[in-house]
């Protein structure tokens, strides 16, 4: 249709909303599937932080407020960086928005011009490379396979730099992986970005808090103070505190980028939601005992459907550092047939095969940048876990 924009016919819709999706209307229709699609835990927002959101209502914060963030917010923002990273930030220097989706698009879209070109480590959040194709920036991808923890290394990023290069979008915890970069990683990345110093670097903080020991999170601008200037790093509420619905992101960085996010939203989205904001007020500085808690769970969770996985013919699953999903490769089963004959030639043939015999939903890693795997998002309960890892044997067993 030629009355569409030709800056949305290069990019496509999220693949992890559409599995989800699918799941739920084959649900509604009576079939009996487990979606182990949707990225966001699955436990109930913790208390404290929804009576705070009464408390707001009932006290009339139902007004606009300014464009990227009440003050109370972005202090407490602030607060957490000093807190958690070591960061010194002022109110003037942050910006909340409707998710960090959100907010990385925002910066996106306000820093990139034709022919700019933006390194994205594979595998990716799906959202990356389209958000980069709405700005007008080219995505330059850099796999990072199994065979090195999907984790890029300084060599490979030194390649990718060239003087077109505005931004790097680095993600630890990953989705989708799961993988997390050591202290020394991180600080062998940064060692090559002081060497470029027109590369930007966009920190996607968001598993920040589901990290499990002994690995411990780190992010960049901690370990090289030298890129404060040039870092914008993103946080927010929906994973750390089960708040996904809320819609609350944010970001840190030089005033001069803030300032054109601000303008930006200010044409757009304007406010965040004014509850979610005092909901996520309370959320970074009210108690913090949902963290540890969850992230138990989590563990807990990650080394079950590890196991379970493992145990499947043709399937490799490593462990990961973090976040709630694994991404096991399916190289194993690449070229086998289905009972009925169809020959699984592609990670996506997998899945849809998968979801139409055992009726379980996950997503293909060609979503993510990097084939032959497939996502397996774990914040479900230990009864759909075990079911769906069940199918997905049984699945594997009948492929010849």
């Amino acid at each position: 249709m030629t009355f569409l924009s030709q800056s949305l016919a290069r990019v496509k819709p999220s693949p992890t909303v559409a599995v989800t999706t699918k799941a739920a209307e084959l649900k509604a229709a009576g079939r009996d599937v487990i979606g182990l699609g949707a990225g966001e835990p699955d436990f109930d927002t913790p208390e404290n932080i929804k009576d705070a959101a009464k408390r707001a209502m009932d006290e009339g914060r139902t007004k606009y407020t300014p464009p990227d963030g009440i003050t109370e917010l972005k202090q407490a923002i602030c607060a957490k960086f000093a807190r958690e990273n070591g960061l010194t930030y002022q109110p003037n220097q942050v910006t909340v928005g409707v998710g960090g989706k959100h907010v990385i698009y925002n910066a996106l879209v306000a820093t990139l011009n034709p022919g700019d070109e933006v390194i994205i480590p594979a595998p990716y959040w799906v959202s990356y490379p389209d958000m980069v194709l709405l700005g007008g920036g080219t995505p330059v991808i850099v796999e990072a396979g199994l065979d090195q923890g999907f984790k890029i290394t300084p060599e490979q990023l030194e390649a990718a730099i060239t003087p077109k290069t505005k931004w790097l979008v680095f993600n630890s915890p990953s989705n989708p992986t799961g993988a997390g970069y050591t202290r020394s990683e991180v600080k062998a990345l940064t060692e090559v970005l002081m060497r470029h110093p027109h590369v930007w670097l966009m920190a996607d903080d968001m598993y920040e808090h589901i990290a499990y020991p002994p690995f411990e999170f780190c992010t960049p601008a901690e370990v090289e103070p030298g890129l404060y200037e040039r870092t914008l790093t993103v946080n927010g509420v929906s994973k750390a505190y089960a708040m996904t619905g809320w819609r609350i992101g944010y970001a840190a960085g030089p005033v001069e980028l803030i300032t054109a996010i601000r303008k930006l939203q200010s044409q757009s989205t304007t406010n965040p939601s004014s509850i979610s904001q005092w909901a996520a007020v309370e959320a970074l500085n009210g108690p913090q005992d949902y963290i540890p808690m969850s992230l138990a769970h989590f563990q807990r969770r990650r080394d079950l459907i590890v196991g379970l996985l493992n145990d499947c013919a043709g399937i490799e699953c490593p462990t990961p550092e973090g976040a709630f999903y694994v991404y096991p490769s399916i190289a194993g089963v690449i070229g086998k047939k289905t009972p009925a004959g169809k020959v699984i030639a592609t990670d996506e043939d997998f899945v849809t095969e998968l979801l139409e015999a055992e009726g379980v939903a996950v997503v293909h890693g060609a979503a993510f940048g990097l084939s032959p795997n497939f996502r397996v998002s774990y914040a479900t309960s230990d009864e759909n876990l075990i079911e769906a890892a069940r199918r997905i044997k049984a699945f594997c067993a009948s492929l010849s």
